[in-house]
């Protein structure tokens, strides 16, 4: 998917928050590139009490500086530009991350395919420019789409992605196509434009992109799977069969629900005895699932695994020692603030899948960052606010509605893992709040949310969680009494939280940085918090 094609969809994305305290509307998105004509390939908030602790927090001014952000491990992107669409390819060794390359500043061409490397999670190679896009307006390539990289039966890789020329419809030809580039070393691409195709009738031409190509043992043939739209089914994943990688013919599409535009970044893969396809739409990544290659695939009740609003979009997975990785982006604010949806485009985020016994999937850390966070200590309490208890092993935090009750642990650090289990009684709200110390009313908090069932972020103050409707988001089913495993990955202002190895919600919390206070809170009830470990990065 490119940014340039974001129109289609955007209505879908525009959700507004409702009583969110000095929220305003969500931010319109970018919908077309800049008009460059150069070719570059490079409610309202009451009044509220103020916490009281052991003096700690009067140091704010003094130790902020300690706690400057830090580059980018967890969560890279190159500099000046953003990570669009991600297409991961494992070598056994190492997993390579190709991506759309996104400017501020894009011209008439855009999204070069640019790559990242990695083995351990949090250490990235940047490997710059894989592929150009074209150098002549009559470039069907002259903006360049989603694909796949894999390496074939004759041990070369092969580079499949979609060609996008926005002026072509001017012209009468589609604005869309597949594209086929090799290489024998996956640093040196040569583009094969003899082997570019087109929709086939019924489908249209504007919107036929993504290509996912891979090697099908049972049927000694490749599968290459295209986000299309056909005339009587809307948003399809359409398939095809090639023997030589050049030549392809047109099968029934594999998946065809009905329901959305499209079906964009179509990835498919087995895991134990099941069938599993992601793709994205609605500013979401979803999957569906089957008992075959060859489906039927149907959406298990949940078929969501992070959130909503481009907070994680256009996933796709690789294998890597014996690990499957979900491979997306997190969006970027138009403005550093903490409200309305992502733009287009952001930093590179990877998800751990797990395989639940019912065969559906979850999302954990990537393991190998209990490697990367190995210091671990018992934060130390530094300020409290309403009625908390320190109980065996934590703290009990009770509060009936419109109340707060907080703990803080003082100015958080830049990287950094919070682990914790947390139970909670009725249907009310805990979670993590940060905020800037001593003046409470400007505490924002990372939901944990009984009431409408669901993890959610706003930028909101805590007193008013009864009053918003969710709008960044993700299902999750509470149950009143029962534990709950938290991991809140933190890098900078990335804020990405993972609950019992089922699902994750990942955020840009503008003010959980420079000197911000992180605590935890509930609201309209009683809350238990426990085990709770702060782990830091080796080299901090």
């Amino acid at each position: 998917m490119k940014k340039g094609i974001l129109f289609l969809f955007l209505a879908s994305c525009l959700v507004s928050a409702v009583g969110c305290a000095g929220q305003g509307a969500a931010p319109g998105l970018a919908v077309t590139p800049p008009a460059d004509e150069t070719l570059q390939n490079n409610p309202e908030e009451k009044e509220e009490p103020t916490i009281t602790g052991q003096g700690a927090l009067s140091e704010n001014d003094r130790i902020k500086e300690e706690y400057k952000s830090v580059p980018y491990r967890l969560f890279p992107t190159s500099k000046d530009a953003w990570v669009g669409d991600v297409m991961p390819m494992s070598d056994g060794k190492q997993l390579h991350l190709y991506y759309l390359y996104d400017t501020d500043h894009n011209g008439v061409g855009y999204h070069p395919i640019h790559k990242f490397s990695t083995t351990n999670f949090y250490e990235y190679s940047d490997d710059g420019l894989v592929l150009p896009y074209g150098s002549s307006r009559d470039d069907a390539d002259l903006a360049i789409g989603t694909g796949s990289v894999f390496v074939a039966q004759d041990g070369r890789y092969h580079l499949f992605y979609t060609g996008h020329n926005d002026m072509f419809p001017e012209k009468g030809l589609d604005k869309e196509c597949v594209m086929h580039a090799v290489s024998d070393d996956n640093v040196n691409w040569e583009k094969i434009p003899e082997d570019t195709f087109y929709a086939a009738e019924n489908y249209s031409g504007d919107d036929f992109r993504d290509p996912f190509v891979f090697w099908n043992e049972e049927e000694a043939c490749y599968w290459l799977l295209i986000a299309a739209r056909k005339e009587t089914l809307g948003g399809v994943i359409a398939r095809y069969t090639s023997t030589d990688l050049s030549n392809w013919t047109l099968c029934e599409p594999l998946y065809a629900p009905g329901k959305q535009y499209m079906l964009e970044c179509p990835d498919l893969f087995q895991m134990g005895d099941k069938y599993y396809l992601f793709y994205s739409w609605d500013c979401v990544t979803y999957y569906a699932m089957a008992d075959s290659i060859y489906g039927p695939f149907y959406e298990p009740e949940d078929n969501v695994l992070d959130g909503t609003g481009f907070c994680f979009y256009a996933a796709k997975t690789a294998e890597l020692n014996g690990k499957r990785y979900l491979c997306g982006w997190i969006g970027r604010r138009p403005k550093e603030k903490d409200t309305g949806n992502y733009d287009w485009a952001g930093n590179l985020l990877i998800h751990e899948l797990v395989q639940k016994e019912d065969g559906t999937l979850g999302v954990t850390m990537v393991s190998s960052l209990s490697e990367y966070f190995d210091k671990g200590e018992t934060p130390k309490k530094k300020a409290v606010l309403g009625e908390v208890h320190e109980i065996a092993d934590g703290y009990q935090l009770s509060a009936q509605k419109d109340e707060v009750a907080l703990v803080d642990f003082g100015i958080r650090k830049a990287s950094l893992l919070l682990e914790c289990d947390i139970s909670f009684d009725g249907e009310g709200y805990a979670g993590f709040a940060f905020g800037e110390g001593e003046d409470y009313a400007k505490y924002t908090g990372l939901v944990l949310d009984a009431k409408n069932n669901c993890i959610h972020y706003e930028g909101c103050v805590l007193s008013r969680m009864a009053y918003i409707e969710p709008l960044i988001q993700t299902a999750f089913s509470f149950e009143a009494g029962k534990e709950y495993h938290i991991r809140l990955v933190m890098e900078n202002e990335i804020v990405v939280l993972y609950i019992d190895d089922t699902k994750a919600l990942s955020n840009r919390i503008q003010k959980s940085v420079d000197g911000a206070h992180l605590a935890l809170f509930a609201n309209n009830t009683q809350a238990e918090i426990k085990n709770i470990v702060l782990k830091l990065p080796a080299q901090n």
